[in-house]
């Protein structure tokens, strides 16, 4: 996943909020955080682990400054070396995509935090994983998911898989601007085309300036990768050792999968219905 070394980086789509580290400050003190509609966030459930694991014994947390990502993230190169500055690149790619194919596209700006942090949603936790807040229209974001991605979901992990989840989010930003996350009933189709709309993105990313080259099969595997390890399945199966199908929220380890293929297949987002995905 080699960015364009010479690409220019806008580092404003991405704010470094700075936060806490350490410490027992898991949880969810101002309530669930929702994607709208009763949609919750990318993976609630890893919730189970974190409470599992908060208690005593923890260090006093503390506080990381903000990254000044305008002087640290300008070209693709900086992103090429940098997890921050490729968090920069990823959504700038995205945001590229979607301001082409939808012509009252609006920005959304992603928020780097660690520990805890005040949202129009309610106050987000670490605890939560990556989320999108349809109040104010901002993707949340805490880097150290990715590191539990591979070490309590059993996730192969890699920079594609990171812009897979972050994929992930701008699609519920993408619903928010088309209305449907006030569609209602089961979330699964929700989460489903945001993943569709996740590989949608990964089939047109090469065209927004930003990559050197298409995204390779090894790639494309590591977000498959990711994709399964995150299914309600397999989550629950890790968790309370028995699968409960009527109490998903966001799909199998093979729905999600699917889904993202589907997008990736032609890239077209009209391949990405409700319907189609329930």
């Amino acid at each position: 996943m080699d960015f364009r070394d010479d690409v220019e980086l806008d580092s404003s789509q991405v704010e470094d909020a700075g936060g806490y580290s350490g410490g027992g400050g898991g949880g969810f003190p101002g309530g669930m955080i929702i994607g709208g509609g009763g949609i919750v966030s990318l993976i609630v459930l890893v919730l189970v682990f974190v409470l599992n694991n908060v208690g005593g014994g923890a260090e006093p947390a503390q506080r990381r400054p903000p990254s000044n990502l305008s002087s640290q993230c300008q070209t693709g190169k900086d992103a090429d070396q940098s997890e921050r500055c490729r968090v920069v690149g990823v959504v700038n790619s995205i945001q590229d995509y979607w301001k082409q194919e939808i012509s009252t596209y609006r920005q959304a700006k992603t928020v780097l935090y660690s520990g805890r942090l005040r949202t129009s949603c309610g106050t987000a936790s670490s605890a939560v994983g990556p989320f999108y807040c349809p109040g104010d229209q901002r993707v949340y974001l805490d880097l150290s998911f990715f590191d539990q991605l591979h070490s309590q979901f059993g996730a192969k992990g890699g920079p594609f898989a990171q812009a897979y989840v972050i994929a992930h989010e701008y699609g519920h930003h993408v619903q928010d601007l088309l209305g449907a996350l006030g569609s209602g009933g089961s979330s699964v189709p929700i989460e489903l085309q945001a993943d569709c709309y996740a590989g949608v993105w990964a089939h047109n990313a090469v065209k927004t300036g930003f990559y050197e080259k298409p995204f390779t099969r090894a790639e494309i595997s590591e977000a498959l990768d990711a994709a399964a390890a995150v299914g309600d399945d397999r989550i629950q199966q890790r968790t309370t050792g028995r699968i409960d199908p009527e109490s998903f929220t966001h799909g199998s380890s093979k729905q999600r999968v699917n889904a993202f293929q589907r997008g990736y297949k032609n890239g077209n987002p009209n391949d990405c219905g409700l319907a189609e995905l329930r």
